[in-house]
């Protein structure tokens, strides 16, 4: 029985990635983008429509455009909570966990993230209206695009993201100092750990508004990065040379329009 249990949260938890990322291929294709963001002739009108007009238009609208980032979130950050949960249930016998724990984790985790889905929700709306960003959440200058390859790229080599990071790459670490039982000891720990995943993941997150928050190749690449730099083995090798990458791409970015004439 309790091995049936297990098979059936850890297929239900994989069973919640899946249903997300088909929700958002699905929106993709609603909104006629190809796969790295940029829009078809149907996402190019959307685009250029000005989200004043008084029109419905529902990526200009808190709601919808919420729910896009709340799936988001659990398509792209579910993914990296798998060797925390595997570190959670390395601790079930001998910490006393419970099954009941391990889901605490899972919805405290996710809660923080659906959380920055309303912060960034509302800095893109700022964005939009501002006229930084179209109606697809792509930035309108290289400039902009650039700054924020460039800024995100700094961030990895900051004080800020070696403990986030720490936490999120060796989180029995954070579960033997702040062991919690009980399914309300596991969503305590669970919005502890995505916390420090968001001070740690937020500025991928921000990248979305230069390859699009609807590129299903730009978030997909974003989200095996993040995974990859979760992994107890050789995440702590890749955070500063993703950096300097981050950094070189934010300086073409910006030379590109300069060299082509554009």
């Amino acid at each position: 029985m309790p091995h049936l249990l297990r098979s059936t949260l850890w297929l239900g938890f994989f069973g919640l990635i899946l249903w997300a990322w088909w929700v958002m291929y699905s929106m993709s294709i609603s909104m006629d983008l190809d796969l790295i963001g940029r829009p078809g002739e149907v996402g190019q009108r959307m685009a250029a429509m000005d989200p004043r007009m008084d029109m419905y238009m529902p990526m200009a609208e808190f709601g919808p455009l919420f729910a896009m980032w709340a799936i988001m979130m659990a398509a792209m950050m579910l993914p990296t909570l798998v060797p925390t949960l595997r570190s959670y249930e390395d601790l079930m016998i001998s910490a006393d966990g419970t099954r009941a724990g391990w889901l605490g984790v899972v919805l405290g985790y996710l809660l923080v993230w659906v959380a920055f889905a309303a912060v960034i929700t509302g800095a893109q709306l700022a964005l939009l209206f501002g006229g930084v960003v179209d109606m697809l959440g792509i930035a309108k200058s290289s400039w902009v695009g650039a700054g924020l390859l460039i800024v995100v790229g700094l961030f990895q080599f900051t004080r800020a993201k070696e403990i986030c990071h720490g936490v999120c790459h060796s989180p029995m670490s954070y579960f033997l100092g702040h062991w919690r039982t009980g399914f309300r000891g596991g969503l305590r720990m669970g919005l502890g750990l995505g916390a420090f995943c968001v001070g740690c993941c937020w500025g991928f997150m921000s990248l979305g508004f230069v390859g699009g928050v609807m590129s299903l190749l730009w978030m997909g690449l974003a989200t095996l990065f993040m995974v990859i730099e979760k992994l107890p083995q050789i995440g702590h090798y890749v955070t500063k040379p993703m950096g300097f990458a981050l950094i070189l791409m934010g300086i073409g970015w910006a030379a590109y329009p300069m060299l082509s004439g554009g």
